[in-house]
């Protein structure tokens, strides 16, 4: 791309001075020398206007006052402890007293939300730090609500910590077994789609500890072949592969066998609590409520258009139903994240009256009040006030793109409480007179303020002003959003990225970057924006190499309403991909547009849709790039795509409508890269659609990354994928 000359003219003659800018690099970019400062690891100090949050150092936890934004304490320092001595810690849990902490050391990824790691228990005013336990690493410990003990799994699983007698640990459950039985986590379908990592809690009073169960005996088992490989090196398998095999679900396939359970921490007592759950229904979520013997329990059925919240007695073990959430098509995974079930309601999301609004329930399960009530989703939940009947969310009231802060008050009326178009994201402080606000749109990287009740900005902790300045001596994509209306009517939205030296009256080639999937959405007014985030920074470089880059949420995408999102049910990629097709064929009436060179490329769902838009039928795509795509939904998990497809016994006609099935109508140019060590997306996927494209005689080329899972990522890894669709889009797109 031409270097722009900047010209510096004085009021008097003087020497020409000319600048040429900054070029972006892929190893920059993937390396993250863009990446903004951040605030992490914050956490409120319940009924205080105080929050603790981990030091830029990562050394440190530091007690902030949220009104002043003042540092107002150290509670844990790396270098400080007496008793055991740590080098580092990569997390931290407060006791619900706030007395002491439980620091997280020496993390061990498992799949993408669980781990594996060293706990320690720091009493924060004697500075005392023991470990959590001398055996192996532990799971998602928990504190009791008394912070007397301490509840974690190990090998599938429950123990128990008691601080008040010398930390003492006893095993709760025994017969826990890898690839068999699981005891207070979820399964790997569980953890992936239903959003968490932890399936235990106590009782509100302390005294029983309840869980589910997940016999997953009668899984199959997929098994991913692992090599020597290098960042990180495994001896183990220098000479011969060695095989990872874990329980994974398919669509229509047999599911674990769940149960819900109770634990008397002083009789030693376990029972099974009387969930009614279908045989081949869900338990994705077991929560404490405010009655001492009590606990809700969350149930679903396979086809998850049906969530009954359980009232549940964990010493009697009788079940009591106290909501049912019935809705069309689906209930949307967003509902059992967000929901809150606090002292004396219960706040559920729903999407009944066709946008996700929210439904204030008192513990008996009478409907008290709705929140939101116009076409617009709330697509966030940041607390309930007890005390005062507040509710405090984020919605997306002026577009789908933008996202604000708003509180419901008890008497009905709303305010809003931030005023700047973007993305607005809150964390509240105990006693919810303050919030820390995260604000971006996509040419600004985060700004971190503190704002009072009512959201006025108190102090700024963080504005990424140096990351600004850096950016302003790179040539970067010009960032545009825009709307049109498709051949079939729909009304869409997107971005576009021109280069820095864009000339209207010249033709350039596009490529299109979607993700597509349900309920997602790639078309934000954020510094997410842009296939690798970093405000689009790998669409930059691909513009800096003279293309334009276009982005647009197609039908099923999220922040548009029921009938918008769920248009896609029963046939997965056949709206989407028609939505990319008619994307690419209004850019080709662009005069700025080179029609003849337009391609798409998008990574997991992204590349699932860009194999089907490419073999849509309508022949508008020169060049594609897949990564981790699924090619057929009979090979991904059974929650996921029964959400959507119900099961292939139930849908046969959906479920051979995929890649696979269209590879002979493949056209344009295909690169397919592919982790294979994918635990979530299988290679399967991409080696049976590479059969269908060898016997179709269709013309391919591939990528395989020894090792790696879904991110692909790790050592040079993932610059030498960013570089391989770069190099790819300018091969195939040049002019010819």
């Amino acid at each position: 791309m031409r270097k722009i000359l900047i010209v510096v003219c004085a009021a008097v003659l003087a020497p020409m001075c000319l600048f040429a800018a900054e070029k972006l690099t892929l190893k920059a970019i993937s390396g993250g020398e863009f990446a903004a400062q951040r605030v992490y690891g914050v956490n409120p100090i319940e009924g205080t206007d105080r929050y603790a949050s981990i030091s830029s150092d990562g050394r440190r936890i530091v007690e902030y006052s949220f009104k002043t934004g003042q540092e107002t304490g150290v509670l844990f320092d790396v270098d400080q402890t007496q008793g055991e001595k740590i080098e580092h810690f990569d997390g931290y849990d407060m006791s619900p007293d706030g007395r002491r902490m439980l620091i997280r050391t020496n993390t061990e990824a498992v799949y993408r939300r669980s781990f594996k790691a060293d706990y320690y228990i720091y009493t924060i005013k004697s500075r005392k730090l023991e470990r959590l336990s001398d055996g192996d690493k532990q799971q998602v410990p928990l504190w009791s609500p008394d912070g007397t003990q301490v509840a974690f799994v190990r090998d599938n699983n429950l123990f128990l910590v008691k601080l008040l007698y010398d930390n003492a640990e006893s095993q709760v459950t025994k017969d826990g077994r890898r690839n068999e039985i699981i005891n207070g986590i979820p399964d790997w379908v569980y953890e992936e789609e239903f959003e968490y990592n932890r399936a235990f809690c106590f009782t509100a009073d302390g005294t029983m500890l309840c869980w589910v169960r997940f016999d997953e005996k009668a899984v199959s088992e997929y098994s991913l072949q692992l090599f020597q490989g290098m960042k990180p090196q495994r001896k183990e398998y220098e000479l011969y592969p060695g095989l990872y095999s874990y329980k994974y679900p398919k669509a229509g396939e047999q599911n674990s066998t769940v149960t819900a359970w109770s634990y008397d921490i002083k009789s030693h007592q376990t029972r099974q609590l009387q969930v009614p759950v279908d045989a081949d229904g869900y338990l994705p979520r077991i929560l404490p409520m405010s009655e001492p013997d009590k606990v809700m329990v969350a149930a679903m059925n396979r086809h998850q258009d049906v969530l009954n919240l359980y009232t549940v007695n964990a010493r009697s073990t009788v079940a009591q139903l106290t909501i049912k959430e019935s809705v069309p098509k689906y209930v949307k995974e967003d509902v059992l994240g967000q929901m809150i079930v606090g002292k004396s309601h219960i706040l559920l999301p729903s999407d009944r009256d066709g946008f996700m609004h929210l439904y204030l329930y008192t513990m008996n399960g009478t409907l008290e009040r709705k929140i939101g009530d116009g076409q617009y989703d709330i697509t966030d939940i940041y607390g309930y006030n007890e005390q005062t009947g507040d509710v405090y969310y984020q919605a997306a009231t002026e577009s789908a793109r933008d996202r604000q802060v708003f509180v419901a008050h008890k008497n009905g009326k709303t305010e809003r409480l931030t005023n700047q178009a973007g993305w607005n994201t809150a964390i509240f402080s105990g006693d919810y007179q303050y919030f820390l606000n995260t604000w971006s749109d996509a040419n600004t990287p985060f700004v971190y303020t503190v704002r009072d009740q009512r959201g006025r900005i108190l102090s700024t902790r963080v504005d990424n002003a140096e990351l600004k300045e850096k950016l302003e001596s790179y040539e970067l994509g010009r960032k545009e959003f825009f709307r049109f209306t498709t051949g079939e009517g729909v009304e869409l939205e997107g971005w576009m990225m021109k280069p820095a030296n864009f000339d209207a009256t010249k033709q350039y080639p596009v490529v299109m970057f979607q993700y597509s999937g349900p309920g997602s959405q790639q078309v934000t007014d954020s510094w997410n924006i842009g296939s690798m985030g970093q405000g689009g920074l790998f669409d930059s470089y691909l513009c800096q190499e003279g293309f334009v880059v276009v982005c647009v949420d197609g039908r099923g995408t999220g922040a548009r309403g029921a009938e918008f999102e769920k248009c896609i049910y029963l046939k997965l990629g056949m709206l989407e991909a028609r939505d990319q097709v008619e994307t690419a064929l209004w850019l080709s009436k662009q005069p700025w547009v080179d029609k003849d060179r337009i391609g798409i490329w998008g990574w997991s769902y992204g590349g699932y849709c860009t194999l089907m838009s490419m073999s849509e039928g309508r022949p508008v795509f020169r060049a594609g790039v897949a990564v981790a795509p699924p090619t057929s939904y009979r090979f991904y998990d059974s929650v996921y795509t029964e959400r959507y497809m119900r099961t292939p016994q139930e849908n046969p006609d959906g479920y051979a409508f995929n890649a696979i099935t269209r590879a002979n109508q493949l056209h344009g140019a295909l690169l397919l890269c592919h982790g294979v060590a994918d635990d979530n997306v299988h290679p399967q996927n991409t080696y049976e659609y590479t059969e269908a494209l060898v016997q179709a005689d269709k013309d391919f080329k591939m990528n395989l990354y020894t090792n790696r899972n879904h991110s692909i990522y790790g050592g040079n890894t993932r610059n030498h994928l960013l570089r391989q669709i770069a190099q790819f889009f300018m091969e195939e797109l040049k002019e010819k």
